[in-house]
């Protein structure tokens, strides 16, 4: 945890003087592209060795940029992730724990904590620091930050509050109402064309200024639709057959895929490559019960890899080593600092961030330090069924910690692992090593207070077998 005016007034001096000779030659600061994607797990990129599932535009900026393989999404649920995006702040940190509304029943046996349930407008946002620094700045596609999804109580919390000068917000397909024309399976149900020549339009009437634009797709986010001769293409490849592959799936992440690329051919066009930073991000991992997330555990929701482990890339023409692979522990707490210093933006503020800045790391020069990441997660989420827990990684080791064994009396309240020898989670190591277990419960604790983490209570009410 560092504060935000030492992030934001003590960057590095290599920062300070190229953007300083930048200005001098009159040239324009840096615009920032951040591609958001939804529920798309590590597997489920081409560059991350899937043979299944097609990205060759996604792949193409690995092949330019730096690709991180232990990037992790600050919740494995959205909410919680597009928050500490937007504030460079953990989640527990914000009390923005679940997604918006959540899980509101009260029938299990712990119940869960007052949580927030907007991002307040006084909570200082990206957006807001780039807008200051002279950046037009755009939101375009999925918010899920407002107290509602839609107007008019939406319009109290949507981004042209925290900071964005233009915003179009759009919604995955309901599975409970009739579906609008725009979301019909074989037009564009998840909006993604929509939100792609939305965002085009923006960067071609800003490409004479810096820009910030934050793309955010509803895709690959169930109920899963798609044209029906596309998923026929795909059911057709015998590797269907695995519970890894789902021909659906592998539809929508092509039309996604087929965007970055309309997004990158434009910036080419414009020719503002050399001065335009894309990011490519997901907000969590993908639901294992539509397509497993092997070799990793579990999917969204779960505080195991497959829910939190995302995929990143970074592509800054002539800044960034071309086909870089990085293995440092980076998180989407970290957005909000990085971009502070890429585009050189100052605020100042005595608000805290829990980000580091991963500038030294894409520049290939200075120093990062980055030992621990902390997860908490007191609710229950029944779209995966994954119940209250906390999580801290710390080097190759993580701890999980679970609420209800804790505060039930019940034994295994800890599971331990070494994700270098056993990325898969396969073998709790919390029996044999008992003070790798103390150690990591510590650091734990120590952040949760440190944080003012939420934490749920035992359910008085509760009588019932757990459900």
């Amino acid at each position: 945890m560092i504060n935000k005016k030492t992030v934001i007034l003590g960057l590095t001096g290599v920062c300070f003087l190229f953007f300083a000779c930048n200005r001098t030659s009159n040239l324009q600061a840096p615009n920032i592209i951040l591609i958001l994607a939804d529920d798309l797990g590590v597997p489920q990129v081409g560059c991350y060795s899937t043979h299944y599932y097609q990205t060759p535009h996604i792949d193409n900026l690995a092949q330019e940029g730096m690709k991180f393989t232990s990037a992790y999404a600050a919740a494995a649920i959205c909410s919680p992730t597009r928050a500490s995006i937007v504030t460079g702040k953990y989640p527990a940190r914000l009390h923005i724990t679940d997604f918006i509304a959540g899980n509101n029943r009260d029938t299990y046996p712990l119940t869960q904590p007052n949580w927030q349930k907007f991002l307040p407008t006084d909570e200082l946002t990206i957006g807001e620091v780039l807008k200051e620094n002279g950046y037009n700045t755009a939101w375009i596609g999925k918010w899920h930050l407002s107290k509602t999804k839609t107007p008019p109580l939406s319009r109290e919390n949507n981004p042209d509050k925290q900071g964005f000068d233009e915003y179009f917000i759009t919604y995955k397909p309901s599975n409970n109402l009739p579906l609008r024309n725009w979301q019909l399976p074989e037009l564009d149900a998840h909006n993604v064309d929509t939100i792609t020549s939305r965002s085009i339009d923006f960067i071609e009437r800003n490409a004479g200024n810096p820009f910030f634009l934050v793309i955010s797709h509803n895709t690959i986010h169930d109920p899963l639709m798609e044209r029906a001769a596309s998923i026929e293409r795909f059911k057709a490849n015998p590797k269907t057959e695995q519970e890894e592959n789902n021909p659906v799936i592998a539809t929508m992440i092509e039309r996604l895929d087929r965007s970055v690329g309309r997004v990158i051919e434009v910036v080419e066009r414009s020719r503002i490559e050399d001065n335009t930073i894309v990011i490519f991000y997901s907000d969590n991992g993908a639901r294992d019960a539509h397509a497993k997330q092997t070799p990793l555990r579990k999917g969204k929701g779960w505080l195991y890899e497959g829910g939190i482990r995302v995929p990143l890339v970074v592509k800054w023409k002539g800044k960034i080593a071309p086909n870089s692979v990085n293995e440092e522990m980076v998180s989407s707490i970290d957005l909000f600092p990085t971009i502070l210093d890429l585009t050189s933006s100052s605020h100042e503020s005595e608000s805290t961030i829990d980000g580091v800045s991963i500038y030294p790391l894409l520049m290939g020069n200075g120093s990062f330090t980055r030992q621990t990441l902390f997860w908490n997660y007191p609710h229950y989420h029944r779209g995966s069924g994954m119940r209250p827990a906390c999580a801290v990684r710390s080097g190759d080791f993580k701890l999980i910690e679970w609420y209800e064994a804790k505060l039930l009396g019940e034994k295994d309240i800890y599971e331990l692992y070494n994700l270098v020898d056993d990325p898969g989670e396969q073998h709790n190591l919390a029996v044999i090593m008992p003070e790798k277990v103390r150690e990591l419960k510590q650091l734990l604790h120590n952040w949760k207070i440190g944080v003012n983490a939420q934490e749920p209570i035992v359910n008085p009410n509760f009588s019932n077998a757990r459900q």
